[in-house]
């Protein structure tokens, strides 16, 4: 089953310095009799222009996927925004469309593939959009191939966006190399990377896609964590994902990398937050967010 979803993976999740366009045929795999469940998220609270106005506080909104806005006292960026154009059935409403977004001081990207780097959302923000920042190489295809205002940043290298400080942290999500159609470069564990944000009222820790590392476990206590907790073998699995959250018992965990796509078969997409709940410590700081729905962020007893 694993091996199956990720050739798949090789095939659905398009990375534009592939082959060819050809697609590898899967496997014939017997069908199931019992028809399996996708959870869904719930449902959208649409937000517009006032999300992005000058506020007294840090809010987050989920955009579904693995995307989110944050809006720190009126310094607005998006991490891994999807809007539209994604190339599998999509089971919810994107709470805001690109052409409304009023205005970005940085978009933050984590890797390539499509459902973290949607060129078509990001080519739709370009002209609101101060900065785009992600590692090297995608930097290589923002700028050089999209035409992109980007910068590509090393793993450990910081920078600053209006009232964040941001430090780019490292992730094992060089799943390509496994599948050697889905690419001719060989991909490197810096290609891909997480954002350690730090704002005036607390700290947040988007992870990334990645496997679990050592280095993940000893992390300053973030206030909130953007938490995938699919159970892939490129992801943490949800074995992972429960270590990892049981290492910062009280970091508020703000679901994301589920009940988006339509695909009952496929662990990156078709998490259960509901798995969690007898797994994590302290699983009352669990958050279930709908898309667009606004988490406003403090910080936690670090004691």
């Amino acid at each position: 089953m694993i091996k199956r979803s990720f050739l798949t993976l090789a095939i659905t999740l398009s990375i534009f310095s592939c082959k060819s366009d050809k697609k590898e045929p899967e496997k014939s795999v017997e069908k199931e009799s019992v028809e399996k469940w996708q959870a869904k998220a719930p449902a959208t609270q649409p937000f517009g222009s006032e999300a992005f106005d000058k506020s007294n506080n840090t809010t987050l909104r989920w955009l579904g996927m693995a995307g989110f806005l944050i809006n720190s006292h009126g310094s607005t960026i998006m991490i891994d925004p999807l809007l539209g154009g994604f190339d599998m059935p999509i089971l919810i409403d994107f709470p805001i469309k690109s052409d409304s977004v009023p205005k970005l001081d940085g978009v933050l990207i984590t890797h390539s593939d499509n459902d973290h780097y949607s060129v078509p959302t990001n080519l739709e923000l370009k002209n609101v959009t101060e900065k785009f920042h992600s590692t090297i190489y995608v930097d290589s295809l923002m700028s050089n191939r999209d035409g992109l205002p980007s910068v590509g940043h090393e793993i450990g290298e910081t920078f600053e966006i209006g009232n964040f400080k941001i430090k780019v942290t490292p992730v094992d999500h060089s799943w390509q190399n496994a599948y050697p159609d889905a690419s001719d470069r060989v991909f490197k564990d810096e290609d891909s990377c997480g954002f350690w944000i730090e704002t005036p009222d607390g700290t947040i820790w988007a992870t990334g896609d990645s496997r679990l590392m050592p280095e993940h476990l000893n992390m300053p206590t973030p206030d909130a964590i953007l938490f995938d907790f699919s159970d892939s073998e490129w992801h943490f699995t949800l074995e992972g994902a429960v270590k990892l959250a049981n290492a910062y018992p009280q970091s508020k965990l703000l679901l994301h990398h589920w009940g988006s796509v339509d695909a009952p078969d496929f662990p990156p997409f078709n998490a259960n937050p509901k798995d969690l709940y007898d797994l994590v410590d302290n699983p009352e700081r669990i958050v279930v967010l709908a898309p667009g729905e606004p988490f406003i962020l403090n910080q936690i007893d670090h004691k």
